[in-house]
């Protein structure tokens, strides 16, 4: 945009630039899951919390705390296993880690 003398005299006084003509941007839409979907969500979440509750008291009984300890007893590195026991965000595929995590180590989990 050309800086016009009259465009000029608006920012001096404290006024900002007139807005651009582009239009404004619009947030992309979500689908909206179905009730079966919201259901095998909720249930995968379940299970999750099962897991890490399991897997976290075997590693305490093991004397598994610092996250190396952690890492070493889950089988892959420090960080990951520290996100993995702690993300609050759900994400596709947890499940499964936490269901060979358990298996590794042996841990029956109720339910």
């Amino acid at each position: 945009m050309e800086m016009t003398p009259a465009v000029a005299a608006l920012t001096c006084h404290g006024m900002s630039l007139p807005p651009d003509d582009s239009p404004p941007s619009v947030p992309p839409v979500k689908p909206k899951m179905s009730a079966a979907e919201r259901r095998i969500r909720q249930e995968d979440r379940l299970k999750t919390i099962r897991l890490r509750l399991a897997i976290r008291r075997d590693l305490d009984e093991r004397g598994a705390i610092t996250p190396a300890e952690v890492g070493e007893a889950l089988g892959m590195s420090a960080a990951e296993a520290t996100s993995l026991l702690t993300r609050r965000q759900w994400r596709d595929g947890d499940v499964t880690l936490l269901e060979a995590v358990a298996a590794r180590l042996g841990v029956r989990v109720p339910g």
